[in-house]
């Protein structure tokens, strides 16, 4: 049986993490546009170094199988959330040769880890249909006043 473990991401594996964000993104039905490649490349070693950004792989025989991630920001303080610090959960991609065998959900243990390390009050996450399913069995609850404006 392969072997399975965790680990955090390193600046040497974020090319290879850019990609898969792009394929999970590719996944979900988003529409490319533009080559999001250099902008994701720059987001990553900016905030891997600065330290509001950590993600936890999923590694079996040297390869990468899954990827999570977690952006830190801070917004005024609120009565559910007093230290303004939120989480703000993406990147969440498991190969599909290794879905439902509890790999995002042993990932997205250990983002959410670094979230309470990180003094959040709170975890967002827009998820796709297909992670909706993890994150409410996980406790998240649906909120349906998050809105976007494009600029």
């Amino acid at each position: 049986m392969a072997v399975l473990t965790y680990r955090r991401l390193t600046p040497e594996d974020v090319p290879l993490f850019a990609e898969m964000r792009i394929r999970q993104l590719r996944e979900e039905g988003a529409a490319e546009t533009l080559d999001l490649m250099p902008a994701l490349l720059r987001y990553y070693n900016e905030h891997l170094t600065d330290g509001t950004f950590v993600s936890w792989l999923a590694v079996c025989e040297g390869t990468i199988i899954g990827t999570s991630g977690m952006s830190f920001v801070e917004k005024p303080p609120y009565y559910s959330n007093p230290t303004g610090k939120i989480g703000l959960l993406s990147s969440m991609y498991t190969h599909p040769d290794y879905r439902r065998k509890g790999i995002a959900r042993a990932l997205l243990d250990r983002v959410v880890a670094e979230a309470r390390k990180a003094g959040c009050g709170a975890v967002w996450i827009t998820a796709s249909e297909m992670g909706v399913l993890l994150y409410t069995s996980y406790g998240f609850e649906k909120n349906g006043r998050f809105l976007q404006y494009r600029l």
